[in-house]
């Protein structure tokens, strides 16, 4: 299984899906990781990436769910998945399910304003919130409580066990 921890900067995508792995014994992996050096260095300047930036980068993580899938792998990958059609290109099969992490644009500022060593800055949190197209059909969990409650509420919900 293949679980996508989904949702804008800040919303704690990392934090919360390494702890879900480190709970399950999965993998963890960010999609951070999956971006060339030129939208990394585009993004701690401040600059949002357009949809022909982002394409080699969904590319580059399709190509390894698939692979994850067909090796009968268990993975988590923090990922922003902001647009419909990004979960589109990610949702290879029955075997990867989203988790939203949902926060208000008060809440996630002042946790990103906390932030140190992060290329995400103001701008690229209010392009995030513009960009985000809230998904309804996958688990949405509120992020104004601590990670270990977040893990707690997305393994019911996703059946993983406790």
């Amino acid at each position: 299984m293949v679980v996508i921890v989904m949702g804008v900067t800040g919303a704690g995508k990392t934090t919360v899906g390494k702890l879900l792995a480190a709970q399950q014994g999965w993998e963890f992996l960010d999609a951070d990781s999956f971006h060339s050096p030129e939208n990394v260095e585009k993004m701690r300047r401040g600059i949002a990436l357009d949809d022909a930036d982002r394409g080699p980068w969904l590319n580059a993580m399709r190509d390894a769910i698939n692979r994850w899938i067909a090796e009968a792998r268990n993975v988590v990958l923090a990922c922003s998945a902001l647009k419909r059609i990004y979960r589109l290109e990610l949702a290879v099969s029955g075997d990867v399910k989203f988790v939203y992490l949902k926060g208000s644009y008060e809440l996630i500022s002042k946790r990103l304003h906390s932030r140190h060593g992060h290329f995400a800055t103001e701008q690229i949190l209010a392009n995030q919130f513009a960009t985000l197209e809230e998904p309804e059909d996958v688990a949405t969990i509120d992020v104004d409580r601590s990670p270990e409650e977040i893990v707690t509420e997305i393994r019911e919900k996703l059946a993983l066990g406790c």
